[in-house]
């Protein structure tokens, strides 16, 4: 009797243990990123826009003389026109029509330029931070890792655990002041 109670006992211990495997097995390890706070407080996102905003503004600079400089020349036409009459006047108003086309064009190719500056930036700094975020999960053995923002909320409910926003923003951000101290 004692052995029969043994074997049951065993039995029982083995089956639960399978059943243990079993169900760590078909556990998931899975968290979220809002990625919304990473770009605001990741310090090599706000860094290069703060690098671009510079660029930006001293490709704007010549063009910005130019206008205050057609805009001048149009104050002074204002005032010349009545002075050397209508002949005059509308050869000048030609010229000056002309300019400010050429300086609109301008502007739209720089615009066009900042525009495709700032997107292939700011695809780089995305494609770097999934990079590092799918090593991230390989070594903390993630099966899942969602993201999450204002725009666009993937995920509406999580409890805070799940969150690995804080943490993987102190990484980064401990990561990038390294590699700037290094320089």
């Amino acid at each position: 009797m004692k052995k029969l109670f043994v074997l049951a006992v065993l039995g029982m211990a083995m089956i639960s243990c399978q059943e243990t495997a079993t169900a760590k097995k078909d556990e998931f390890k899975t968290g979220y990123i809002d990625t919304s706070v990473l770009l605001d407080k990741y310090e090599k996102f706000t860094d290069e826009n703060e690098k671009f905003k510079v660029k930006t503004e001293e490709l704007g600079r010549p063009l910005e003389a130019k206008g205050k400089q057609l805009q001048a020349e149009m104050a002074s036409f204002q005032k010349a026109a009545q002075a050397n009459g209508q002949a005059w006047a509308q050869q000048k108003a030609g010229e000056l029509q002309q300019r400010e086309q050429t300086l609109m064009q301008e502007r739209n190719q720089i615009l066009a330029q900042i525009e495709t500056q700032g997107t292939a930036l700011k695809d780089s700094l995305v494609n770097d931070l999934k990079k590092y975020i799918e090593v991230y999960g390989k070594k903390e053995g993630f099966d899942y890792i969602f993201t999450t923002s204002d725009a666009a909320p993937n995920v509406i409910y999580a409890k805070d655990s799940y969150n690995l926003t804080d943490k993987l923003l102190k990484l980064l951000n401990d990561e990038y002041k390294a590699s700037k101290e290094k320089k």
